[in-house]
């Protein structure tokens, strides 16, 4: 079993940046890919970003490209989302995961969860 705890979440004018972290329990940290999702209020849950486990390629969806960046730290078992040029739009609760697909942008593929950090971006 992995635990997943993010933190960083908080508040950011626009134009701000914010980097987020999970920490990971497991010790076998490179073994899973690693991905970053968000949920708005009153929206679904939408992919943000992954790592994949296969190589370490990145893949970002389309709204967050030239903005985020998403990286790990293998020694410290943690993932981070750096996020820059932030949005309005960019609020929500993001959420880290973990799974054994080598490529999946969608929710179904992870099987580990964090609790969410809350990212609130002002106008």
């Amino acid at each position: 079993q992995v635990q997943l705890v993010e933190s960083g979440g908080g508040l950011v004018q626009a134009g701000g940046s914010l980097r987020l972290s999970c920490a990971a329990s497991t010790r076998i940290f490179n073994w899973y890919t690693w991905g970053w999702f968000r949920q708005a209020p009153g929206k679904e849950r939408e992919f943000v970003a992954f790592v994949s486990r296969s190589d370490g390629s990145l893949y970002y969806a389309d709204p967050v490209k030239g903005r985020f960046t998403l990286s790990r730290d293998n020694a410290k078992n943690t993932v981070y989302l750096q996020m820059n040029s932030l949005k309005p739009e960019d609020t929500a609760v993001y959420y880290c995961a973990a799974g054994s697909s080598a490529w999946s942008t969608s929710q179904d593929a992870y099987d580990y969860w964090g609790q969410g950090t809350q990212v609130t971006v002002s106008s």
